[in-house]
């Protein structure tokens, strides 16, 4: 079993900044992309602002590898397709990230990444999933209302990842 998850996680903690309050976002306070409102569904039970100001990369790192990698079985996928999955599922959910992986592969799209999922994706060529998971991401990107305040920075990040991805793929 191999694991790109601490280069993915310093990755996406790059995307993700520090910590943001910004109103015309629906995430709310947030800290190293983590919302006030995953991190006490996390830790079960709430917090101040300050709490989520306080928070730190060791604090997080195992609230993204719960949440996220370990959902997408991260440590299966082919390396760079583990990269581009991990930060499409933090930035736009888990089951869409497996579903558009399950598209990719052609197997049944439920949102789960399972045996037959796994073996699907990686019988794919590593490039062609990234590269893939980066357009439908986009995609669907664009089509958010929010687009028109965020869209720069979102495509940047895209193509950040699908470089880094491809790196990682070989």
């Amino acid at each position: 079993m191999k694991t790109n998850f601490d280069a993915s996680f310093k990755m996406v903690l790059v995307h993700e900044g520090g910590f943001v309050h910004d109103p015309r976002d629906p995430g709310g306070a947030t800290n190293m992309g983590v919302t006030q409102r995953a991190w006490e569904e996390y830790i079960g039970h709430p917090v101040s602002e300050r709490e989520m100001i306080a928070l730190t990369k060791d604090m997080v790192k195992p609230f993204y590898k719960a949440k996220y990698w370990d959902k997408i079985k991260g440590d299966w996928l082919p390396s760079g397709v583990d990269h581009a999955a991990f930060d499409l599922a933090v930035n736009s959910g888990v089951s869409r990230s497996a579903r558009y992986m399950q598209r990719i592969a052609g197997v049944l799209q439920d949102g789960i990444i399972g045996p037959k999922s796994l073996d699907a994706i990686n019988a794919c060529p590593p490039h062609e999933m990234i590269n893939a998971l980066c357009s439908d991401r986009l995609d669907f990107l664009k089509r958010l209302p929010k687009w028109k305040t965020f869209g720069k920075g979102w495509e940047l990040r895209v193509a950040e990842v699908e470089l880094e991805s491809n790196k990682m793929a070989g």
